[in-house]
């Protein structure tokens, strides 16, 4: 999949790119997060949140690291949510501590995955990778690059 690319200038445009992205993605799928503090990685959460319909506000989980939501599948079908924050984390052993592959094993749960630069290895699994930047001097503007790394989610990816 080459990589595509959007543009946004508000919270409600990035909730909708999100939600459009939020579209291919199943049980099972992990999908990772870079940008700068700031640059809308949690709203862009919030987005695919929204088109799981998530009752639960959708918060960053900086502090707590792991927030666990529940929402449906378009064909009304649980589905749990992981979103993890790695932020804060700098060592393997916290990864661990914190059950990181586990939760990545989980079939039957979409995660979502921020700062996954240090997650130390633990993504050699096929993901999808999104990457927020806000622009020089357009402090409102963000650009929005959705990708795919490693072949399953090639089969899906265009959905």
């Amino acid at each position: 999949m080459e990589s595509e690319i959007y543009s946004s200038t508000s919270e409600d445009e990035t909730h909708a790119v999100a939600a459009q992205f939020a579209s291919r993605l199943n049980k099972g799928d992990i999908v990772t997060l870079s940008g700068e503090l700031g640059a809308g990685k949690t709203e862009f959460v919030r987005g695919i949140c929204s088109y799981f319909d998530v009752e639960d506000i959708v918060s960053s989980p900086t502090f707590s690291i792991i927030n666990v939501y529940t929402g449906r599948l378009r064909s009304g079908e649980p589905v749990r949510i992981v979103h993890v924050d790695l932020y804060r984390l700098k060592t393997k052993h916290e990864l661990k501590t914190i059950g990181l592959e586990e939760w990545l094993a989980l079939p039957d749960a979409i995660k979502l995955i921020e700062w996954p630069e240090k997650a130390n290895g633990c993504l050699s699994r096929q993901h999808y990778h999104v990457e927020i930047r806000t622009l020089p001097g357009m402090d409102d503007r963000r650009q929005i690059c959705i990708g795919a790394v490693g072949a399953a989610c090639l089969g899906h990816a265009q959905k």
